[in-house]
This record gives C-alpha cells, sequence and structure tokens, in this order.
C-alpha cells in the first residue's frame, strides 16, 4: 500500500500553497472581483473577438431571424481598408491629433498639478474648478466652443483681422489642432488629480534639502518633480494616447462628421460611418483591429519613453 513519507503537517502546507497559489490570500476576492471580470469579457473582450472574426468574413447585416453564410474572405477587408484614402486620411489626422495633444496633456497638468500642491489657500476651489469640465456632458461644453470658435464668434472678435480665415472649425489645416486643444482643456483635470496623487508621495524634505543647497525653484521641479512623478508620466502618457486614438464625440459634434473634406475625421469615426451608415461592418471591424494595433504600438512606446532616465 503506497503511503507518503512527508508529515500531514507537510502535506498541509504544500496543499494550502499551491490553493493559494490558484486562490490567492483571500479567496472571497474572486468572488468580489467576478461581477467586474464578467462585465470585462461581455463588453470588451467578446466584441473584439467577434470584430476580429467579422474583418476575416464577408459580413452584413440581416434580421435575427435569418441564417445567412458569412464567407471567410482572408485578408480582403483590410486590403479594402488600406487602400482607402479616407482611412489613411483618418490615421494621419489621429496623428496630428496626438502630436499636439499628449505632449500638452503632460506638461500643462504636470505645471499646474505642482503649482496647485503648494498652495494652501484655496486649494480645494481651484482643484474643483480644473475638475469641472472634465465631469460635464461633452454636448454642452461643445455648444459653448463652437460659439467662441465660430465665424464670429468672441476669439474672432477679439483677434480681429489676425483671425483666421475660414475660421477654426471649418478650416481644414485648424479643425483637428482645435479639436486637440479642446480635448486637452476638457480632459485636463482628470489628469491633474493624477499627477497630484503623485506629488503626495514625494517627501517635503527633498526640497528643503535643495533650498538648502542652493536650488531654485526651476531646478528643484526639473530634478525632485519630474523623477519623482515618473511613473504617474507614464500613466498619462498611455490613457492620454488610448483616449486619443478613441476620438469621437469632439470630430462628429464640432465639425458635422470630420469635416472639411475629411480634415478632421476621426478612426473610431470613420468606423461608424463604415459600419453604421455605409453598413459595410466587415471593412469597418477590419478598421478596428488596425486601430487596436495602432493603439497598442502607440501604448508601448509611451511606456518606453515615460520610463527612460
Amino acid at each position: 500500500m503506497p503511503f507518503s513519507t512527508s508529515p500531514p503537517a507537510t502535506i498541509n502546507q504544500q496543499r494550502a500553497s499551491r490553493r493559494m497559489q490558484v486562490l490567492g490570500r483571500q479567496p472571497i476576492g474572486l468572488l468580489l472581483t467576478a461581477p467586474y471580470v464578467i462585465f470585462l469579457v461581455m463588453v470588451m473582450a467578446w466584441p473584439l473577438i467577434q470584430a476580429v472574426w467579422i474583418s476575416f468574413h464577408d459580413y452584413f447585416f440581416t434580421a435575427p431571424s435569418l441564417v445567412v453564410a458569412h464567407p471567410f474572405v482572408g485578408l480582403d477587408n483590410y486590403r479594402t481598408a488600406l487602400t482607402d484614402p479616407s482611412v489613411r486620411q483618418a490615421f494621419g489626422n489621429i496623428i496630428v491629433f496626438l502630436v499636439i495633444n499628449v505632449p500638452l496633456t503632460v506638461i500643462l497638468s504636470l505645471i499646474l498639478a505642482s503649482a496647485l500642491n503648494s498652495i494652501v489657500r484655496w486649494a480645494t476651489l481651484f482643484r474643483i474648478a480644473f475638475y469641472i469640465p472634465y465631469v460635464t456632458a461633452s454636448v454642452s461644453l461643445i455648444g459653448v466652443w463652437m460659439l467662441l470658435f465660430s465665424q464670429h464668434g468672441v476669439i474672432n472678435s477679439v483677434l480681429g483681422p489676425f483671425a483666421p480665415d475660414p475660421s477654426w472649425l471649418v478650416n481644414s489645416r485648424l479643425a483637428m489642432p482645435s479639436i486637440a486643444l479642446y480635448v486637452t482643456w476638457k480632459q485636463l483635470g482628470f489628469y491633474i488629480l493624477l499627477y497630484l496623487a503623485a506629488l503626495q508621495n514625494i517627501s517635503r524634505s527633498l526640497y528643503e534639502s535643495a533650498s538648502v543647497d542652493g536650488a531654485g525653484a526651476i531646478r528643484q521641479f526639473w530634478h525632485i518633480t519630474v523623477p519623482g512623478v515618473r511613473q504617474a508620466t507614464v500613466l498619462v502618457l498611455i490613457l492620454a494616447v488610448i483616449t486619443g486614438s478613441n476620438l469621437f464625440t469632439e470630430p462628429y459634434l464640432l465639425t458635422a462628421g470630420g469635416g472639411p473634406d475629411g480634415a478632421s475625421l476621426s478612426p473610431v469615426l470613420l468606423i461608424y460611418q463604415k459600419g453604421i451608415q455605409q453598413t459595410n461592418p466587415d471593412v469597418a471591424s477590419a478598421i478596428g483591429v488596425v486601430l487596436v494595433v495602432f493603439i497598442g504600438i502607440l501604448s508601448v512606446i509611451s511606456n518606453r519613453v515615460g520610463k527612460e532616465d
């Protein structure tokens, strides 16, 4: 009869160790996180898998009661998408957007967070003021922005003869930069809060020591603040890239669907036009898969750039 030479206590410890590796220290955590995991699978993972499947098939919308075959077409949808001038234009537009939005977001949010962190009086009021645009409905803010930047709006009235003609949002060269500025302003409050949280972890003694050694405010900011919030900067970079690459609401509302002449067309807006308005979900899915790869590459680059010493 086979028997174990290990003491019962050792066997129990091994079993407990294996159980802990599978379930973690608190198994109830799996139960508590299960609803969110299911939500992610249903809302994000499954649609992505289905989009990849559709991108390799000749897919079209049918009535739910009908069973229609969708033949496999290989890379045909990707060829159609990548040879479409509007697709290339949309990705070019989003690169212009990211080149403007991401650096401005990182620089302005860090500078403003540092200023807010040093304010003692009215600090809460200022933090709320910066955060209000982020939580305000985009439709209402876009309406105000359109009034400000219209042909006869406040901005053009202030600029007078220096105002662009045609105006900002109907100018093929200024439409996407204007949207980038709007998105930067709207989302700045969120990134400021991220930096404020990171700044709380920097010891005040570092600034005091640097001040005693004769370092001014700029040197303290560059040699203490910037390295101290490096992890937050990586997070801000990645979030700004992901959010900017999924741009939809702003060009759809500000420029009436990506105008003028596609100058503010974004990939997500193009997916909507191809998949819903033109009823080509297979090509739209191919564009979506390309966009996912595009975002993944930019996120990896942002992560490495942010972590460089």
